[in-house]
């Protein structure tokens, strides 16, 4: 683990419960001959304690049993109604073994005899140490509990997510048919005011799942208010010893996601920086855009290749070695006295529910880099969109359909027949396999992911083992990608995010006939 060098640490503010002045002092010289910086009060009675817990906000408390009017035990009392956290020691030169015995039974942490003070300042750091772990573990405890809520959260939106979808995808294909009846103006209005509710229906479900999993994506970020509004916050925390720059390469630059989560994140990496750099430093905030091919993803990440906007928290402070590098987003792992584990975590989850990935590179004496790729929109007019309609008509291609709803089976099927095409439907695996051995191989197969008895990619490994090498459109909900991994590489496989509309699987299906045909 890299060390880091020392800061001074700040003092400890120790609250007295004493009525001899010399007593209080020789305690406070005890502490500061063993290095314990400290700030003290002394109180000697009930209202001076209360308003000291108030207003002086100590990290301790070290108390006498008895004083006139007063006592060490309603002390403790008074302190555990307060705050059930910090430290309590009886120091006392009266204090038996049967007392003390009870008040470490009555929340008291420890117990020190006046005429033997040697183990005191031991007793101190002990009590801090200890008081510190036990917050850490509460804050801990805390945010496991609120990532669980979360997480049962999505858990029962991607439920519901799954049934809405399956009632919007009639929606998006009947309406979008019901439009293609230019020559009733009647029906095609009815078709587009269809449609139209589909597509609001399916935004309202992305839109609950985002919210689930901690990341609303319904808002546009800029990328210069963004980076702005971090400016601002960090304006109080920078030391004069570091220089901090934030640069915009595009300010006006916008993309989906969270603001407000998007800022903690860079906040927590900034922050962390800081820390990195107790002697003073420079602290970059930069940004630019980048292509990212497939070879740039981990396997366990989601393998989404495009444009994506980089953002870098740099530092060149103390850095990290191979270790903590191994072990940087492990759950409650941390290198700070006082940290949770939990805040690099907490960022790559954010980044990961925007549909991104972070990277991190260190080195021992020469800084940190942590950089952000979040996805990129594709321009407003695609290629796709842009395609001519004629484009999209087959010319009598047999196309395996295999889908466990009837409904949208038969919608899918009628989109596909009324663009030249011939459809096959099958409501299963296993019926898409006896149609194969009755009437040969299609050109091409679409694939439901979801059926419930031979799941989408059983069904197409069993067509694989009949000799199937054609193209594949495989219907997956966006939150449950199917597991390719028993399946051999397939060089003609297409997962569709299902709802589907129907002019995006017209493309999909004109895109993998071409391909397979190598046809441009």
């Amino acid at each position: 683990m890299a060390k880091r060098p020392v800061v001074p640490s700040p003092a400890v503010r120790v609250l007295q419960v004493e009525d001899s002045a010399l007593d209080a002092e020789l305690v406070l010289d005890e502490l500061k001959a063993d290095g314990i910086a400290c700030e003290a009060r002394v109180v000697d009675d009930e209202a001076g304690f209360v308003a000291a817990l108030q207003e002086f906000r100590p990290h301790i408390v070290l108390s006498d049993l008895s004083l006139p009017g007063f006592s060490g035990q309603r002390a403790l009392e008074l302190l555990r109604q307060h705050d059930e956290e910090i430290p309590f020691i009886f120091v006392s030169a009266t204090l038996g073994e049967e007392a003390a015995i009870q008040a470490l039974r009555n929340g008291a942490t420890d117990y020190i005899l006046k005429q033997n003070p040697a183990r005191l300042a031991s007793a101190v750091r002990r009590a801090l140490a200890e008081a510190a772990a036990e917050r850490a573990r509460r804050r801990a405890e805390a945010e496991l509990i609120r990532a669980q809520r979360f997480e049962s959260l999505a858990m029962l939106a991607s439920g519901l997510s799954h049934d809405l979808r399956n009632l919007l995808q009639p929606l998006l294909l009947a309406g979008e048919s019901l439009q293609d009846y230019q020559d009733d103006p009647r029906l095609a209005r009815l078709g587009a005011l269809v449609r139209d509710c589909g597509r609001r229906g399916l935004q309202m479900v992305q839109s609950m799942l985002s919210f689930a999993r901690g990341a609303r994506r319904a808002e546009r970020v800029r990328l210069g208010a963004l980076l702005d509004a971090l400016e601002l916050l960090l304006q109080g925390s920078v030391p004069r010893a570091v220089n901090m720059a934030i640069q915009a390469e595009n300010p006006e630059l916008a993309f989906e996601g969270n603001h407000t989560e998007l800022q903690q994140c860079l906040l927590n990496l900034c922050l962390n920086a800081l820390q990195a750099m107790p002697q003073g430093g420079r602290l970059e905030v930069s940004s630019g855009q980048i292509d990212l091919g497939a070879d740039f993803f981990l396997p366990e990440e989601p393998c989404r290749p495009g444009r994506y906007l980089r953002l870098t928290v740099a530092d060149n402070g103390t850095g990290m070695d191979e270790a903590t590098l191994q072990r940087l987003f492990e759950p409650f792992f941390t290198t700070k006295e006082t940290g949770t584990g939990l805040g690099l975590l907490s960022c790559k989850r954010i980044v990961a529910n925007h549909g991104g990935v972070m990277r991190v590179e260190s080195e021992q004496g020469k800084g940190t880099r942590f950089h952000l790729y979040l996805p990129l929109e594709l321009p407003a007019e695609t290629p796709e969109e842009a395609e001519a309609e004629e484009g999209l008509y087959g010319d009598a291609e047999r196309v395996l359909v295999v889908v466990e709803e009837a409904a949208l089976l038969s919608l899918l099927g009628d989109v596909l027949d009324s663009y030249g095409y011939q459809p096959h439907g099958s409501q299963s695996g296993a019926e898409a396999l006896q149609w194969i051995e009755a009437h040969g191989l299609p050109e091409l197969v679409v694939l439901d992911a979801d059926m419930s008895l031979l799941t989408g990619v059983r069904t197409l490994a069993a067509l694989l083992e009949r000799g199937y090498t054609r193209g594949v459109l495989l219907l997956a909900r966006p939150e449950a990608p199917p597991d390719l991994d028993e399946l051999p590489p397939l060089e003609h496989l297409y997962v569709v995010d299902k709802p589907v509309s129907a002019r995006t699987l017209l493309r999909y299906v004109r895109k993998a006939l071409q391909e397979t045909r190598g046809r441009s």
